[in-house]
């Protein structure tokens, strides 16, 4: 007997599919020159051709300079690990950055840079994050009391504001002992702020070399934020030296840097080498903590089994103690996993002081060598689910393997950046704490476009609607 023309078998529900985190559409193959050159200055991710996912290796030709990205691990390992002096940081990268940073160890090399990370190192070592832990939950609690004052009975927030004001909130507390809501903090902080989309950390002049004849320009109002935010951070130096002298300094990331000597010569920072030290930590620890806790509240919207999860993990932190951060693992593997889907820092360049052979392909002496974590983080050849958010992923072999090889959120080598244990301890914090204080949810029609600027952030900010749990637990 035929079957009833409505029976079509077993039914079975089908999942509906997973929702993908925001990535930036890829340019054209081929472009000219000079529609590269108008791309980047927009933004420097989708200037980059889609290509860059899969190669091991890329050259951009011009006739007066090669540049060659490369995201072969066995290259990339060359470079930062086992020839680091071979491949020094470009000199051009220095070329926007200079009124701002000075000589700073982000920008120096050699000898100089040596003694620098010699001075600097010891105040990150592990034994110092418990002792930084009190003023990084205190700016992280203040933050808390800020939002919960803002949204009320809920309301849409633009959590790149958040992030940017409590990062730097935290470092101010870590490094000089005073919060945000001090009078130089938050000019600093202001300033800081204007400076973020007037220069990029990654200038056009790292990727197409200008000639040396060529004037350089800034946008406006690049100058003066920088002579500005300089002579502040001036002020507070001066005052911590005072301060040590007389011996009432606390012990805090300053007064240890102003306090150790180079172990090879016996020579300490002076007032000017401090204040490049100074911009530097808080371009690089509030700017990239920033980005990265912002995508990372992000993709909680975006996934709210996962932020659940976090919120119940986050109870652990009734107790304030150090020791509450160890129990915040999937915290941990969620904001690594944001790391390496959004690195604040998309890209790194460095220069050939000699020729070398890369992939049977001469590399000449000056030739700029370009690591993208963006596209290395991303690799189709490399991650399984590459543009996928698995926070899981770091329990599997390929995980493991991809974190070891092909993961530098951080750089690595020698210039691996001292404050990546700092990072790794602010950025699981803040982020359990705000879940454990609200809910997050993504605004329609709202999604982010990522872009890069000072750092890897959002076109348009990053909305989201922010409702106290209180609230959520009583509806």
């Amino acid at each position: 007997m035929n079957a009833p023309d409505h029976d079509h078998g077993p039914q079975f529900e089908t999942e509906a599919p997973k929702p993908q985190p925001p990535k930036p559409a890829a340019r054209p193959v081929r472009v000219s020159l000079w529609r590269y050159v108008r791309l980047f200055r927009d933004d420097i991710l989708s200037a980059q051709p889609a290509k860059l996912y899969r190669a091991w290796m890329a050259e951009f030709r011009a006739p007066s300079f090669r540049s060659f990205l490369i995201n072969q691990p066995d290259l990339i390992k060359r470079v930062l690990k086992e020839q680091p002096d071979d491949f020094p940081k470009s000199d051009r990268i220095a070329e926007g950055l200079k009124p701002l940073l000075g000589n700073s160890v982000f920008l120096t090399n050699g000898e100089t840079w040596k003694r620098q990370r010699r001075i600097i190192d010891p105040a990150f070592e592990g034994g110092r994050l418990k002792a930084t832990y009190p003023a990084m939950r205190a700016a992280a609690d203040s933050a808390i009391v800020r939002l919960q004052a803002q949204v009320g009975q809920g309301a849409r927030v633009e959590v790149e504001e958040v992030t940017s004001h409590v990062a730097a909130d935290v470092i101010f507390r870590t490094l000089f002992s005073i919060p945000i809501e001090n009078e130089v903090a938050g000019e600093v902080f202001t300033r800081f702020r204007d400076y973020q989309r007037s220069q990029p950390l990654l200038n056009l002049a790292a990727f197409v070399p200008l000639p040396k004849w060529m004037p350089r320009f800034f946008r406006r109002g690049t100058r003066p934020n920088a002579k500005v935010i300089r002579a502040l951070i001036s002020n507070l130096t001066e005052a911590r030296m005072a301060a040590i002298k007389a011996g009432t300094a606390p012990e805090d990331l300053a007064t240890k840097i102003m306090t150790t000597a180079d172990p090879k010569t016996g020579e300490r920072f002076d007032a000017q080498e401090m204040v490049d030290q100074v911009a530097i930590f808080f371009l690089a620890g509030h700017e990239t903590s920033a980005s990265a806790l912002a995508w990372t509240l992000y993709l909680m919207a975006l996934y709210p089994d996962w932020q659940e999860q976090l919120a119940q993990e986050a109870e652990a932190l009734a107790d304030e103690s150090f020791a509450a951060m160890s129990k915040l693992r999937l915290s941990r593997d969620v904001f690594r996993e944001a790391l390496r889907l959004y690195p604040p820092v998309p890209m790194m360049v460095r220069e050939a002081t000699c020729p070398v052979q890369f992939r049977n392909r001469t590399v000449p002496k000056g030739a700029q060598i370009v690591l993208s974590p963006w596209h290395l983080h991303r690799h189709e050849r490399l991650w399984d689910n590459p543009d996928g958010f698995d926070p899981n992923r770091w329990q599997t072999e390929n995980g493991k393997q991809c974190q070891r090889e092909a993961y530098i959120p951080f750089s690595a080598g020698p210039r691996v950046c001292p404050g990546a244990g700092f990072a790794m301890v602010e950025g699981p914090l803040i982020l359990s704490l705000i879940l454990r204080h609200f809910k997050l949810s993504c605004v329609g029609g709202a999604a982010p476009v990522p872009v890069a600027h000072l750092t890897v952030r959002s076109k348009n900010g990053i909305w989201l609607q922010v409702t106290p749990r209180g609230k959520v637990d009583q509806a």
